[in-house]
Formats: C-alpha cells, sequence, structure tokens
C-alpha cells in the first residue's frame, strides 16, 4: 500500500501510487512509527516545497522524526496547497519569489522566511482548521500558474485556460468559468502576478 503523502491543490493529504515532480513537507513531523499520518497533518507554518535530489541525500520515508517526507504533482500544486519555495535546495526561486512579492507591494521590506509562512501556509491552515472559507473570485483576475475549484475538482489556469488536475497529471484543457474558489493562497497569487514563474507538470503542453 502507498503511504499516505500525496498532497492535493486542496491542502489534502493522499495515498496514491503515482510519483510527484516535487518534494516537501510541513516543519516537522506528525506521522506514528507505523508511518500513518497523526489527526493533524503539519507540524509548524514552515511549508516548503523541496526538489527531489539534493546533495546525493537519501532518506527513508517516513522513518526518523525529523519531518513527514510529502509529495506534489508539480510546482503549482504545492504552491495551492500553502507551500512555498525552499530556502536552502531551492534558493534560486525562493529569492525570486521574494522579490516578486516585494514588486507586488504585498511587503516594503524583504520578508523573512517566517513572515511568507505565517502568510501562506497561515491562510491554508485557517481553512482546513474550519476557521476561514475559501474566497470566490473572477478567474480573469487570477495570475497564471493559479489554482481554483468549481466544486469537488481542481484546474490549474495556464495560459488562459483551464488545465483540470489530477495526481497523474493534467487533462484536457477546457474554457475558463466565469467565477470559481480560488485555491492558490492571495500572498503567493501577488507573487506569480508580479513575474514568479512557477514549474508546471510536463502534461500541460506549451
Amino acid at each position: 500500500m502507498p503511504l499516505q503523502n500525496r498532497v492535493d491543490p486542496f491542502g489534502l493529504i493522499h495515498a496514491v501510487s503515482a510519483r510527484g515532480t516535487f518534494m516537501g513537507n510541513r516543519g516537522g513531523c506528525f506521522h506514528t512509527e507505523e508511518k500513518v499520518l497523526k489527526s493533524t497533518h503539519w507540524k509548524t507554518r514552515q511549508w516548503i516545497t523541496c526538489v527531489l535530489e539534493f546533495k546525493n541525500r537519501r532518506r527513508e520515508l517516513m522513518g526518523d522524526n525529523r519531518y513527514t517526507e510529502l509529495f506534489f504533482l508539480d510546482e503549482v500544486t504545492a504552491l495551492a496547497a500553502g507551500h512555498r519555495p525552499c530556502y536552502e535546495c531551492r534558493y534560486a526561486d525562493a529569492k525570486q519569489f521574494r522579490e516578486a512579492l516585494v514588486r507586488s507591494g504585498v511587503f516594503h521590506y524583504r520578508p523573512k522566511a517566517s513572515d511568507l509562512s505565517d502568510a501562506i501556509a497561515g491562510e491554508i491552515q485557517s481553512v482546513l482548521k474550519g476557521k476561514s472559507e475559501r474566497e470566490q473570485v473572477a478567474t480573469a483576475d487570477l495570475p497564471d500558474g493559479a489554482m481554483f475549484t468549481t466544486g469537488a475538482a481542481a484546474f490549474l489556469k495556464w495560459q488562459g485556460q483551464a488545465h483540470p488536475w489530477q495526481f497523474s497529471g493534467y487533462g484536457i484543457p477546457q474554457g475558463l468559468p466565469e467565477h470559481a474558489v480560488r485555491l492558490t493562497p492571495h500572498i503567493t497569487c501577488q507573487a506569480l502576478a508580479h513575474g514568479y514563474t512557477p514549474q508546471v507538470h510536463p502534461s500541460v503542453k506549451p
């Protein structure tokens, strides 16, 4: 049986066999010795997105108590779920993400990693706890790379089209609905709108 370590654009974690192209974590360990997730699916607000390989490091999945490894179809999935680029293994991307936010005017200073985590993961944690609701928006106002939902399914907005999301990749693109519920956190959408270009799964054709 596959481990419960695949994250969808809603921020929920599933046990599926399809592989992802990015990994990450949520600030610590929230699995048991039996490699089963605990009731709360995060440790802190330090939700990051990492590359699959870095400095030849090897880890046993859910092996030690440092952190719970998570996997994402692609970066836009991770961004929608409330994760941000890692400042260690993806320093260049993390720097570009931060600079896009400064250009957007959201921050009038260079925010620390903790500032980003509080705003981004904090928004999704509030939704998952049932303390707040997701925002309904006009899809024309969403930047490329943002994800949205019109019900149970998730879609990626990319080059003016809606690409249906699945764990294995994206389906045939469709026309954008006029309105939808935004999945990607507000702060992250600002970064996307002001020059941060995320990595998208190759099933999305140019």
